[in-house]
């Protein structure tokens, strides 16, 4: 097994991710494979020499080595970890076929791709109506070493904005939270990739969508070769210790890719190592002095960017960094710094610009450190020149250039 980084606010989760092809487990299948997903079709050939078929539990493709002569075999996904056993199934003397069972309890038995898959939501959902909605996270990890604090007051305070601001109905944003008394509300692993899937479901033109999350967020080795920095970002859900991480890979396949022509997702990202946590193609690099420029991640590559719409992420910090609450700033209750400084920054100046924002909420943070102050105009102009490498900086993506200061931001 491989550690990984991981950290998020003051407190940080200890986790492990298996980044091998093959492994033993001794509590399942004597053989498993680790299977990266792909979208062809049961059965189909994937690539020379390998079979495709589908993950029993989550839908993901798995590309299969061809069977052995026997009962078959079992295979893990990457995505969700779970496994499912794979075996050839005679249906005459020359035709044979790939079946495949989950070893999960009553999960269906060959699903069919989530493109095609018509999906029910739990009845505490909101119905899906209307040109706005969100999706709010906020995750304490209560009772165990890696606990949070600020992060349902993330959620209050997003839902206040969202609702007064940008007059999103109440009836249409959707909470996740340990707080919360229905278990399809908790932010499990399952409960969290089905509202994502909530957030973009039958999304159509001029539709505008929000995405927050506030929790513990990782990286991961990329065996994949797709990741500028060699890591994969991951969210992790409250059951992330049983049932894994969310991947980037997999959060922008599940949220990114379906949003349509016309259609416009905001996420909002207060956790560490979320500067390209979407897999969004481009990153803005915005200097203190104001310049600025987009770096394409993805030169040449359409393969993780949305159908049409527009994709944007602003995230507490990047890649290498790690998020922190508002400890430091003393007029602030506890919530994450990053949202701090995204509401303040929204709140007094309505109408501004997306480069306008991302500097507004960089500048409140380094002033926010309390210990780093410095006073009148020359802390200022010392805050604003300094650089300093333990302090967050906001981060800015997006699945298309634009002039960050004359775009205004918009929810």
């Amino acid at each position: 097994m491989i550690s990984i980084n991981n950290h998020h606010r003051s407190s940080s989760p200890h986790l492990q991710h298996l980044n091998t092809v093959r492994v033993e487990d001794d509590d399942r299948q004597p053989e498993l494979h680790l299977l990266m997903g792909n979208t062809r079709r049961l059965g189909g050939m994937a690539s020379s020499g390998t079979m495709t078929s589908w993950c029993g539990h989550c839908g993901m493709g798995l590309a299969t080595p061809p069977l052995p002569p026997g009962p078959g075999s079992s295979f893990r996904c990457a995505f969700c970890h779970r496994v499912t056993r794979i075996e050839r199934q005679q249906r005459g003397v020359r035709e044979s076929a790939m079946t495949a069972t989950t070893l999960a309890a009553a999960l269906p038995p060959s699903p069919l791709p989530l493109s095609v898959v018509k999906l029910e939501f739990p009845a505490s959902f909101p119905k899906i109506c209307g040109k706005k909605r969100a999706l709010l996270v906020g995750i304490s990890y209560t009772g165990t070493p890696h606990e949070l604090k600020g992060t349902v007051q993330d959620v209050t305070e997003m839902r206040r904005l969202l609702v007064d601001k940008f007059a999103f109905p109440t009836g249409c944003i959707l909470e996740l939270t340990e707080k919360e008394s229905d278990p399809s509300r908790v932010p499990t692993r399952e409960n969290l990739l089905l509202a994502m899937r909530w957030l973009t479901e039958g999304c159509g033109s001029g539709d505008s969508l929000v995405f927050q999350f506030a929790g513990h967020g990782v990286q991961h080795v990329d065996l994949k070769d797709d990741e500028v920095d060699g890591y994969n970002e991951a969210l992790c859900p409250v059951d992330f210790e049983q049932s894994g991480n969310i991947l980037d890979d997999e959060i922008n396949e599940t949220m990114v890719r379906p949003v349509g022509r016309g259609v416009k997702l905001h996420a909002i990202m207060d956790t560490c190592h979320s500067g390209t946590i979407l897999d969004l193609p481009y990153l803005c690099r915005l200097s203190r002095t104001g310049y600025w420029q987009w770096e394409n991640h993805y030169p040449g590559g359409r393969g993780k960017r949305p159908n049409g719409g527009l994709v944007i992420s602003i995230s507490g910090c990047r890649d290498d960094q790690k998020s922190a609450d508002t400890s430091g700033f003393a007029e602030s209750a506890s919530i994450g710094a990053m949202m701090d400084s995204f509401i303040q920054a929204v709140d007094a100046e309505p109408g501004t610009t997306y480069g306008r924002l991302l500097s507004a909420m960089r500048a409140r943070i380094r002033d926010g450190h309390g210990s780093r102050r410095l006073p009148g105009r020359l802390g200022s102009y010392m805050r604003r020149m300094t650089a300093s490498s333990g302090v967050q900086e906001p981060q800015l993506c997006s699945s298309e250039m634009f002039d960050i200061y004359r775009k205004p931001f918009l929810l």
